[in-house]
């Protein structure tokens, strides 16, 4: 299941994804987490859908990859499903189990709320899966930049966002590693109830943990041997400059959020 989860990965490519400015991607995203918040019928749920379908089918990352970064979090899909819907008051009753009432106001709230979570996995999966670890660290700093007039430390901020979205991958690497070595000495982690295989996980905890203290250590050391400095007086090899590509997916997001609002409070 470690090794299903997608995000703060790179699926290198040269698609038109990948090629936008990084700059617009992070906007982008922002905006489309924000927007699905807003959506209140299932007929902008089916905008959200294809705007996203699209996007993935631009991207030349496979389906199936998305799908597979779904698949560590369906236990919560599920579970926030169940809640929605037993715990949504509602007048329209369908069935009733003890005190348990299960109302079409609450099966709508829980098919939304299930939806949304895999919308929030898909889209901010497809924002790494499309850009590199460096694009990314530019791209925010840059879209900072205006704050280090308050003195903000904008690169440094940056470069820790991106260094801690590249070690998630690196770390789920480990912890699989891990979890090998000590299936061979005996340990189980796949039997049991999910009180059982979380208390099995807990002997991880040590190792992983002075695993990553280690990666950290040899990145300090790595970066302080080329005389890393931070980001002042830094210069680039590529400067971002939006391009035609650029201009297109803003305009094609904000005909997204003006369905979206027109759906959910005009029509």
């Amino acid at each position: 299941m470690i090794k299903d989860i997608t995000i703060g990965q790179f699926f290198p490519g040269q698609s038109v994804i990948h090629r936008l400015d990084p700059r617009v991607k992070v906007i982008l995203t922002f905006v489309f987490i924000v927007i699905i918040f807003f959506v209140k019928t299932y007929a902008g749920y089916g905008l959200v859908f294809a705007y996203i379908g699209f996007a993935v089918w631009l991207s030349g990352v496979p389906i199936r990859y998305i799908l597979k970064g779904l698949k560590p979090l369906l236990f919560i899909i599920v579970l926030t499903f169940f809640i929605n819907v037993f715990f949504t008051p509602g007048n329209r009753v369908l069935f009733q189990v003890w005190v348990l009432k299960f109302t079409q106001e609450g099966l709508n709230q829980g098919i939304f709320m299930a939806l949304r979570l895999v919308l929030l996995v898909v889209g901010t999966s497809l924002l790494t899966l499309t850009t590199s670890p460096i694009s990314l660290t530019d791209g925010i700093e840059r879209l900072l930049q205006p704050l280090q007039v308050v003195r903000f430390p904008a690169h440094e901020l940056a470069m820790m966002m991106t260094i801690a979205l590249r070690f998630i991958p690196t770390l789920l690497e480990e912890t699989d590693k891990i979890m090998k070595a000590q299936m061979a000495r005996g340990a189980d982690f796949e039997t049991g109830n999910l009180f059982q295989r979380a208390k099995a996980l807990v002997p991880l905890l040590v190792p992983l943990f002075i695993s990553a203290f280690r990666r950290a250590d040899e990145l300090a050391m790595a970066m302080e041997s080329r005389c890393y400095r931070g980001g002042k007086n830094r210069t680039r090899m590529k400067v971002l400059k939006a391009t035609k590509r650029d201009y297109i997916a803003v305009g094609v997001t904000l005909l997204l959020v003006a369905g979206i609002l027109l759906d959910s409070y005009v029509l």
